[in-house]
């Protein structure tokens, strides 16, 4: 059975997925080609961009190197 997730940490992870979709659609990338690039799923980063993710380090660093950014830039500002 899942553990529930608080409600700060829902927030954050939305608060991540508007950055990650602002980016992509900044540098004018589908989900699909977004996917391409960074080796994950279009499908897997579209629940990302929704929140409904709660990702890996290393999922991050793959998803900031399609986007062209630092992965702290990312993360920068976000509470749990």
């Amino acid at each position: 059975m899942r553990a529930k997730q608080s409600p700060p940490l829902v927030r954050a992870q939305q608060e991540f997925g508007r950055r990650v979709r602002a980016r992509r659609t900044e540098l004018d990338l589908t989900l699909e080609q977004f996917g391409e690039v960074s080796g994950l799923h279009w499908a897997y980063l579209s629940q990302v961009e929704l929140g409904k993710r709660n990702i890996t380090f290393g999922t991050i660093v793959r998803m900031a190197a399609a986007l062209r950014v630092n992965p702290a830039d990312l993360m920068d500002g976000l509470k749990p």
